[in-house]
Order: structure tokens, then C-alpha cells, then sequence
């Protein structure tokens, strides 16, 4: 049996971060994992997802050279090169963390991790036991019970990112984060895309003002959205000349309606990686939802924590690698400022979105005294200067004391825009430190300042 300080199984973001950290001051680690380094944000989700949104960009930008003075006579997207680039990014980044998992102090271990007690976990046949474990296993896509996701050509985002042609017409229920993103892609490679969406609106995490606005712009790129639909099934059928297509029935408003796609994907969220842990066997608690955690993710056994995903809390890559640190800290007796209540996000669609803090949305419902200011990329000379003129920014402050209690925007750099809010909420700012803070001329970050004046 191999006994070390902490054991952490999952090496995704929350997991290898964790393991490093913990390694540099002086805890020794065992870390296991089923698969890949790097979990799925690395190989089968955040990385790969963007290198894809990266080449979608350059499309965009090529297909409005004209507008810098660059004549183009047609180009050729080569989609097989556009795989190789997004494979040579995700490899160079794991071959990264598995050098990283060599650090003195961390073993690396490869294998399916399960619970024997509350201190050991088996790999194999080898136990490892350690003072204090932490569940990194992460999360995988959830699909809803509709008739037909078991065809060939339902797929989730994982069989997306590895498929070998681009899909004439794609289909994708569910527009959520990954939903939306890939449709942006898709639609960019030149795909006919069509969303269908449950709820009013796309992107909930999102001011429904600016994701009504980003929808719309997305969608005069010629992505199709059908709201307020429920799929009812998915079915084999045949074209007119008999080639093989997938046929959606939905319902919208209550009203049938039919649709034709040769791929569909299933973007409808995710759920915990819990299965297979034998949880009971160690005495924790845990949901379809994820496993129960408090404030520090320490679970109802002392010794044991569930970091990132697993705890069902809040499904970014960033949040389980800040919650990750938290839990060692913890571990180490080390105290940190680490606010969990300001969690920034982003959507890297094109153009992008990003948001922290409260929406208006939710301002309302809880009858907060807030003021808005809202900020326009049209009126901003750098996204002028970059032909990035589609963009919004809104801005909520609270009226009693002028502390920052929001920001969510869409267009370019909309992500950076909203770090920069994020670093001064979790400092408790007001807008009045962030207009005596100089912003560099020109940037779109200036944005901010003019409607912090």
C-alpha cells in the first residue's frame, strides 16, 4: 500500500493544478487518472473547443477581407488540417501536464480509481491510501431521454470535435454554452445550422438582453434558432434522391414542427462522473446532481473533498482549479481570499460573450435598487479600427453604496472586459475605482471607463 499525503483522483484542471500546488509546498501526492491528462477540458472539451472557435475567426475575418483592402479570390478550408492543428494543440498541452505530474513529490498514477474506505482508494489491484482525498473526476454530457439519440449520427460534443467531415446540415438541442459555441463554428466551416432550445432564450447564465442580442447576431450569419421547442424525437428517414438523413420533431409554442440534419448534437448539459467510485463505501453523500460538498467542498466525511464538476456547484474548468487550491490551502492551515461568489464566465462564440455577477434578470426578481449603464463596440475606436462593431456592455451598479455588483457583455474581447470587473468585485470596488483607474488608449476595455464616468 502506498501511503501519501493526499490523494486526488481526476487530472483535469481542478485535479492537476491542485496536485502542483500542493507538491510546491511540501505535501507529497498521488494522482490518478482513467484516461488522459489534462481531463476532458483538455482533450475532449475547453481546448479543443477553442482552437476550432480560433480557425472559425480566421474565416470570418477572410470573408470580410475586403472591408481592410485585401482582395481574396476564393478560399479553401482544409478540414483535415484544421483536425491535425486541433490535435497538435491538445498534445502539446498534455504531454505539458504530464511532464508537470513529474514534479519531485507527485506519483502519477493511470488507471480506474475506486473507494475501498473512507482512506483508500483502489487502482488495479494496489491500494493507496493518504490522509485527505479530493474527487476531481469532472463531469460528462447528459443526454435527455428523447427517442432516437441512440442513431448513428446523434452525437455529443466529444464524437464532434473527433468527427472526420464537415455535416452539410447540423442539428444541435441545446443552446447552452456548448451548444452555441459549436453552432458559431460550424456555421463559420459553412454547415447549415439549426438550433433547437427549451427555454426562452440561449445561454441562461447570461442578461437575457445580451443573449437575445448576441442570438440575433449570430444569427445573420445564417444559424437558424427555434425557441421554446421540445424535442419529441429523432428519427431515420431518407432524402428525395434516398441518401440517409435524421429527422428531429419538436414541438414549438405547442405547435409540430419537423426537421431535416445529417448530424445531430446533443449539447443539453452535463452530469457528475460519480459512477463506478463506490462513494458508499467511503460514507459520502452524493445525488444525481453530484456529491455534497460545503463552503471549503469538504464532503460529510472529514478527510474526503469533491472539487470542480463532481460537486454539481458550478461546471467551469476555472472554478475547479480555484476550488482545488482552496482545498489545499485548507489542508495546509492556510488561509486565502478566494471569493466564490464572483465567478467570471465566457462564451467564445463569435463574437464573443462573457459575464460576472449578477444579470438584470436577477437584480429584478430580488428587487435589488441597482442602475445600469450600458456601453456600445460602435462607438469605441479600436473596435471600430478592427471592423468589431457588434458588441454591448452592461455594467450594474448598486445604488446605495456604488460597489459593482455585475458585468455582461457580448462582442470583441467582451472576456477581458469582464476579468477586469471580476478583479474588482472580488476586491469589493465601486465604480468610482474603476473610473480613477487609467485604461489604455486605444482598447475596447475603454468602454468600461467611459460608462463608469
Amino acid at each position: 500500500m502506498t501511503k501519501t499525503n493526499l490523494i486526488i483522483i481526476g487530472s483535469g484542471p481542478g485535479g492537476y493544478r491542485a496536485a502542483h500546488y500542493a507538491a510546491q509546498h511540501g505535501l507529497t501526492v498521488t494522482i490518478i487518472e482513467a484516461a488522459e491528462a489534462g481531463g476532458t477540458c483538455l482533450n475532449r472539451g475547453c481546448i479543443p473547443t477553442k482552437t476550432l472557435c480560433r480557425n472559425a475567426e480566421v474565416i470570418d475575418t477572410m470573408q470580410h477581407a475586403d472591408v481592410f483592402g485585401v482582395a481574396l479570390d476564393g478560399f479553401q478550408l482544409q478540414f483535415p488540417k484544421v483536425m491535425e492543428r486541433k490535435q497538435q494543440v491538445v498534445e502539446q498541452l498534455r504531454s505539458g501536464i504530464e511532464t508537470l505530474m513529474q514534479t519531485p513529490g507527485i506519483t502519477f498514477v493511470r488507471g480506474f480509481a475506486h473507494f475501498k474506505d473512507s482512506k483508500t482508494v483502489v487502482v488495479g489491484d494496489e491500494e493507496y491510501t493518504a490522509d485527505n482525498i479530493m474527487i476531481a473526476t469532472g463531469s460528462d454530457s447528459k443526454c435527455p431521454p428523447i427517442e432516437g439519440t441512440t442513431l448513428p449520427g446523434v452525437i455529443t460534443s466529444t464524437e464532434l470535435l473527433d468527427i472526420d467531415n464537415i455535416p452539410e446540415r447540423l442539428c444541435i438541442i441545446g443552446a447552452g454554452v456548448i451548444g452555441m459555441e459549436f453552432a458559431s463554428v460550424f456555421s463559420s466551416f459553412g454547415s447549415k445550422v439549426s438550433v433547437i432550445e427549451f427555454l426562452k432564450e440561449c445561454l441562461p447564465v447570461l442578461d437575457s438582453d445580451i443573449a437575445k442580442r448576441l442570438r440575433q447576431t449570430i444569427g445573420k450569419r445564417g444559424v437558424e434558432f427555434s425557441m421554446q421547442s421540445a424535442v419529441k424525437s429523432i428519427a431515420e428517414t431518407t432524402t428525395e434522391d434516398g441518401k440517409r438523413q435524421l429527422t428531429i420533431t419538436y414541438e414549438k409554442k405547442g405547435k409540430p414542427a419537423q426537421l431535416d440534419a445529417d448530424v445531430v448534437l446533443i449539447a443539453t448539459g452535463r452530469k457528475p462522473n460519480i459512477e463506478g467510485l463506490d462513494l458508499e463505501l467511503a460514507g459520502v453523500e452524493y445525488s444525481p446532481k453530484g456529491i455534497a460538498v460545503d463552503d471549503d467542498f469538504r464532503t460529510n466525511v472529514e478527510s474526503i473533498y469533491a472539487i470542480g464538476d463532481v460537486n454539481g456547484r458550478c461546471m467551469l474548468a476555472h472554478a475547479a482549479t480555484f476550488q482545488g487550491l482552496h482545498v489545499v490551502n485548507k489542508i495546509l492551515g492556510k488561509e486565502d481570499e478566494i471569493n466564490f461568489d464572483v465567478m467570471p464566465s465566457a462564451i467564445f462564440t463569435y463574437p464573443e460573450a462573457a459575464s460576472v455577477g449578477k444579470s438584470e434578470d436577477q437584480l429584478k426578481a430580488e428587487g435589488c435598487e441597482y442602475e445600469c449603464r450600458k456601453g456600445f463596440h460602435r462607438s469605441n475606436g479600436k473596435a471600430l479600427a478592427m471592423n468589431e462593431t457588434d458588441g454591448m456592455v452592461k455594467l450594474f451598479v448598486n445604488k446605495a453604496d456604488g460597489k459593482l455588483l455585475g458585468c455582461h457583455a457580448f462582442g470583441a474581447h467582451s472576456s477581458d472586459m469582464v476579468q477586469e470587473i471580476s478583479a474588482l468585485m472580488s476586491k469589493g470596488a465601486s465604480i468610482t475605482d474603476l473610473a480613477n483607474a487609467i485604461h489604455i488608449h486605444p482598447t475596447i476595455g475603454e468602454i468600461l471607463h467611459d460608462i463608469a464616468l
